[in-house]
């Protein structure tokens, strides 16, 4: 089976009524952005109704109002037209348990399915950047020096600004390890062991050996 590269995926960003689809919450943004070869190539962005008024809240939080939700098409419907811009495509997303959750549950309801693979940028980003002074988005934008392409919490932007992230990690482990091509698989096995062999993994991708 051929190995998927990591700049060469969807990178996808819920907001959404609360944190918990087992208990009633829904999606109400769905954005995403495609990725080939380290390079945007395809944006889907949707608002959807979820068949209530949301809080004041998530109002403020998101900026998204109940009037901006008003007329919108329900969530079943977006959602099966996300599962086919997602379709063969491993997903990254910040914070990737929460996003998931809320894509599992969504699809659900469409009667769709999804089968690739996820992997959390927020857990990769505490191995890479482990300097950093937290590893919530908007302090990783800042931190890692990468473009702010809207305002945080509407799913696009926030989509976005982790798909630059992403790249900057990638690009981060390329360049210090000498690493040609690094791998989905990789960064997904990377986000999951002990931060403090962080460096005995990647060195170890790169085929040397340590001091």
């Amino acid at each position: 089976m051929q190995k998927t590269l990591a700049d060469s995926v969807v990178v996808l960003d819920f907001e959404t009524t609360g944190l918990a689809p087992q208990y009633g919450d829904r999606a109400i943004e769905i954005g995403a952005v495609r990725l080939e070869n380290g390079k945007i190539v395809e944006r889907f962005q949707k608002l959807m109704n979820p068949g209530f008024r949301i809080s004041r809240f998530i109002e403020g939080y998101t900026g998204i109002t109940n009037e901006m939700l008003y007329g919108q098409p329900r969530c079943e419907e977006v959602m099966a037209e996300f599962s086919e811009f997602i379709d063969g495509s491993d997903i990254v997303a910040h914070n990737a348990s929460f996003d998931k959750r809320f894509l599992d549950s969504e699809l659900k309801r469409a009667n769709r399915t999804y089968t690739g693979d996820c992997c959390c940028s927020l857990l990769v980003s505490r191995r890479v950047f482990q300097d950093s002074p937290n590893h919530k988005l908007q302090t990783l934008v800042s931190y890692a020096g990468v473009p702010k392409t809207g305002d945080f919490h509407r799913a696009l932007a926030d989509a976005e600004m982790t798909a630059h992230l992403w790249l900057s990690m990638i690009e981060r482990i390329s360049r210090q390890y000498k690493i040609s091509g690094v791998f989905f698989d990789q960064m997904i096995e990377l986000s999951k062991i002990d931060k403090l062999y962080t460096h005995r993994y990647l060195t170890s991708l790169a085929g040397t050996s340590e001091i």
